[in-house]
């Protein structure tokens, strides 16, 4: 794939022609995003609007002025002779003279008036022919040619004179004379500076089907179809044109961006108010759950209390055992107990208790507005129980709410500030905005009140690893790989570091403990996050897309709506040019998704693999065009 960045498409314009979740798990999405971002030529567009200032201060755009509508391709560009380029470069001066006096004042001297004494250089609007299409049939070729040459200078004069509707009877008639794409692509100019969008994506169609690399009429279609809310067809017609462009053009690679972000919002929306509410992945609810300090149940919801299961306190207690499996029934069943434990009721000093949990995961179902009113019921009701301020602080940052985040801390604060979990989420809150130095701190108290708490010591690392201070970081692993040898999650993100630093050995080493020290403890509810680790660590390392696929297909196998493990697999795919594998992969990730800037951004990559498909089905010359950029849809590592 090419290396190259194309931003995102911004309108054509009118002018005419002139040219002829966890640590890890977020450390995952933070190099699959890299890799996007260095990588967003996948389908990218072009556009571009030009400009002339006339002394008088007036603008106006260029007129169309390509000779026999035929636009040369980038290759050949580059095979032009040194004297072609400069003939080139002489006629097109020639005729930017010939635009510039074709669109002065009428007040022009009549000494500059007496000098056009050709046919062409004569005042377009005198001795115009009488064309239809009955005379046209009397004319002989060179005739039509002329006249229809004629015709369109006419019609520059009325467009840059503003009179469009003039222009648009002048241009017809040069098509009854010569069916030239230039003149239906102003054609469309002027129904674009009258706001018909129907007639603009008429006109322009007209003059692709005779130059079906006709830039600009692609671009004039594309920002016609946007106008007409018709944003799958203009992404279309955008991606062609920066493919056949070369991705040159940033303004058009902008108008791709934007129009991927509507498709996608679009159907975003749709699949939110369609969606079931269900729990994610095992994977992620259990690193989500493990952020908090593992705590025993509350007195008399042991495993051993005998409680009924048709009470209100039973439900408590079943939810609490099934979430203790780890598994995705176990996750399922345990939300569903958390429910019905309200809907019975008589819960007594657990009702706090009770509303939390069901928030967690109501929350988790990405349902934040009824998360939050549970979280919120379980302070009024217990405010001692600073877990629900923390959780609802959570919930505040991921909606964008980072003033109510922090005054849930301080509130936490205020009930317990021994509570080593209030520094540890304080400390993700800090992290996640970029503050590593006061994360560092809060990470660090947190260990203080408690140094059995494994996260505080491995987001410790991650920290100062991210600060910059590699060796402190370092050496932060390797005392907690120490301590607690037996973790593997120590592992898993301990080669996460020596990835980035392309210790590829070791880091799959570091893996490879994970994985076994997973298979032994959670043989049922596995974290699958160091087999993805490791399928990118072989990727990166040795070009490996056979055992990295095959390592992705176990993850899903184990966990199989583990959105990581599908979002890795698209990319996998897409890095191999198997764009229509990827696609399916794409749209399994915004199937996962939780919230729905998460469906957006699944689908933006979704739609992007779907519109190349298209255009090389449309315009299947450009397919080795692209291959030619660089391999189509292959490129850099993903990091």
């Amino acid at each position: 794939m090419s290396s190259q960045s194309v931003p995102i498409p911004a309108s054509p314009g009118t002018n005419l022609d002139t040219s002829s979740m966890s640590s890890s798990s977020s450390s995952i999405w933070d190099r699959l995003s890299t890799w996007a971002s260095e990588n967003k030529a996948i389908v990218y567009t072009v556009a571009g609007v030009a400009v002339v200032t006339t002394g008088a201060g007036l603008a106006y755009y260029i007129l169309d002025s390509r000779s026999d509508g035929k636009t040369n391709t980038a290759e050949e560009k580059r095979k032009a002779s040194k004297k072609e380029r400069r003939k080139a470069k002489k006629e097109k001066e020639k005729e930017r003279d010939d635009s510039d006096k074709e669109a002065k004042s009428p007040k022009a001297s009549e000494q500059e008036l007496n000098k056009k004494t050709a046919t062409v250089e004569s005042d377009p609007l005198e001795d115009l022919p009488q064309i239809d299409e009955t005379t046209v049939e009397n004319l002989s070729d060179q005739e039509r040619k002329e006249f229809s040459n004629k015709l369109k200078l006419a019609g520059n004069t009325a467009y840059g004179a503003k009179n469009y509707n003039d222009a648009i009877d002048l241009y017809g008639k040069a098509i009854i004379c010569k069916p030239d794409p230039i003149f239906y692509s102003n054609r469309a100019a002027c129904y674009n500076a009258l706001g018909n969008w129907d007639k603009v994506v008429e006109d322009t169609t007209a003059a692709i089907n005779i130059d079906s690399e006709y830039i600009k009429a692609l671009n004039r279609r594309a920002n016609a179809y946007e106008h007409l809310e018709r944003y799958s067809e203009a992404l279309l017609d955008y991606t062609a044109s920066c493919i056949i462009d070369g991705f040159r053009n940033d303004n058009s690679a902008q108008s791709v961006e934007r129009l991927l972000k509507k498709v996608a919002e679009a159907k975003g929306k749709a699949i939110m108010e369609g969606k079931e509410k269900r729990l994610p992945s095992p994977t992620f609810v259990t690193n989500y759950l493990q952020s908090f300090r593992p705590k025993p149940a509350p007195a008399g919801l042991e495993e051993t209390a005998e409680l009924g299961e048709d009470t209100g306190l039973g439900q408590l207690q079943a939810g609490l055992i099934a979430m203790g499996k780890k598994t995705g029934d176990g996750y399922d069943k345990a939300a569903k107990s958390f429910d019905r434990a309200l809907e019975i009721g008589s819960l007594g000093e657990h009702e706090a208790f009770a509303y939390s949990m069901r928030g967690t995961f109501t929350y988790l179902k990405g349902e934040n507005a009824d998360a939050l009113q549970d979280l919120t019921k379980s302070v009024e009701l217990q405010p001692s129980l600073t877990t629900s301020f923390i959780k609802r602080a959570s919930m505040h940052l991921e909606i964008g709410e980072k003033e109510a985040a922090a005054k849930d801390f301080e509130a936490a604060m205020a009930q317990n500030k021994e509570d080593p979990d209030i520094y540890y989420h304080r400390a993700q809150l800090h992290f996640i905005l970029g503050e590593f130095a006061e994360a560092a701190k809060d990470y660090q108290k947190s260990i203080d009140l408690d140094r059995d708490f494994i996260f505080s010591h491995i987001q410790l690392g991650v920290t100062q690893y991210k600060m910059g201070s590699v060796v402190p970081s370092m050496a932060t692993f390797r005392r907690t790989i120490k301590n607690f040898d037996k973790v593997p999650d120590v592992y898993n993100y301990y080669g996460e570091l020596l990835l980035d630093q392309q210790k590829y050995q070791e880091a799959i080493e570091k893996f490879d403990t994970a994985v076994e020290m997973e298979k032994q403890s959670k043989p049922l509810g596995m974290n699958v996050l160091p087999l993805i680790n490791k399928a990118l660590a072989l990727f990166q390392w040795k070009q490996d897309f056979s055992e990295a696929e095959k390592l992705c297909q176990k993850a899903l196998i184990i966990d199989p709506e583990c959105d990581i493990a599908v979002a890795t697999m698209a990319q996998l795919l897409l890095q191999q040019g198997k764009v229509t594998e990827a696609l399916k992969y794409f749209e399994r990730a915004a199937e996962l998704s939780r919230t729905e800037g998460e469906i957006i951004s699944a689908l933006s990559y979704a739609e992007a693999s779907r519109t190349q498909l298209e255009v090389q089905q449309k315009y299947p010359q450009l397919a080795s065009r692209l291959q030619g950029m660089g391999g189509g849809m292959g490129g850099p590592t993903i990091r």
